[in-house]
């Protein structure tokens, strides 16, 4: 009899991705075949990837290691397949699985030029934002800690930085915080990026997004507006570039809000402005958005760029 559970990890807790007591997005499923092999197959509820761990508790009459990890993308797949080392008896299977948003270290060019959210001359205000988890919990603030936070002096439509897929929306919470130090009901968007990193865009105005889940963005390509987030009284957003450092997804288990870790880490990256090509931003220091050519079209593929054409 094959036996399983789930325990699935959020994305961003935006203190130290804790488990989480959530309905499903991913479930792990098995087709017995006619050679009495296992095949075990995954259904999502987004086309982004996932790193799933497996732990087999018992498994009989084959071979392997108890526990195993996956790089799955798309909605739908199969991922491992199972042999019988007696091929007259079937298989015996007890797991359970968990998973976490991303591609386990990917590799990343850390100079990789972005363009400011915005549509083109608008000035924004820069800011940076601090880990909550030290803040409010005394928690040790990653060494690579980098969130940025827009500010607009209107209400400005909010475009993506690179290209890449729409992987999780949430357009379900009132829009205006302003004056409010924090709070976790933010609608939000990340777009997951070729090279396995994660943008995340926190802090949308709600019903105004304008892509939809699974949608492949272009540099200034308009995802939403921005809305008063936050303690300030000002049109922003946060910003904030990460990747997936740890599969081990255990780590946090006896550990509470001040001692636990983060599985991701996070990106400081360069923006193209008017003021200059490639620039890390300063905090409280003004820049203007720019867009040039070769940034817009770097990762477009030849049919993308004929059809530009």
């Amino acid at each position: 009899m094959i036996k399983k559970s789930i325990i699935n990890l959020s994305i961003f807790s935006l203190l130290a991705l804790s488990v989480q007591a959530q309905e499903s997005k991913l479930k792990v499923s098995q087709t017995t075949n006619s050679d009495k092999s296992v095949r075990l197959n995954f259904e999502k509820t987004d086309p982004g990837t996932q790193t799933l761990v497996l732990n087999f508790r018992e498994i009989n009459n084959s071979s392997g290691s108890l526990t195993q990890s996956f790089t799955v993308s798309g909605y739908s797949g199969s991922f491992l397949t199972l042999n019988p080392t007696n091929k007259n008896q079937g298989i015996g299977l007890s797991y359970s699985y968990r998973y976490i948003r991303g591609k386990f270290n990917p590799k990343y060019d850390n100079a990789f030029v972005y363009l400011l959210p915005y549509e083109n001359d608008v000035q924004v205000k820069v800011s940076e934002s601090s880990f909550l988890g030290a803040t409010y919990f005394g928690s040790t603030t990653p060494e690579d800690w980098k969130v940025y936070r827009f500010y607009t002096k209107d209400e400005e439509n909010v475009t993506a930085a690179r290209k890449g897929v729409v992987v999780e929306i949430v357009d379900t919470f009132e829009s205006d915080n302003a004056g409010v130090a924090y709070t976790s009901k933010t609608n939000h968007l990340i777009i997951e990026h070729s090279d396995g990193t994660l943008a995340t865009y926190r802090g949308l105005k709600k019903g105004s997004f304008v892509v939809k889940l699974g949608q492949t963005v272009f540099p200034g390509t308009v995802l939403a507006k921005n809305s008063k987030y936050g303690s300030n009284d000002r049109y922003n957003i946060s910003f904030m570039v990460s990747y997936l450092k740890s599969k081990d997804l255990e780590a946090n288990n006896s550990q509470n809000n001040k001692t636990s870790k983060s599985y991701y880490g996070f990106i400081t990256p360069q923006f193209f402005t008017s003021e200059k090509p490639n620039v890390v931003l300063e905090a409280d220091a003004f820049y203007t958005v720019a867009q040039s050519k070769d940034i817009v079209q770097k990762e477009f593929t030849k049919k993308e760029l004929k059809n530009i054409k």
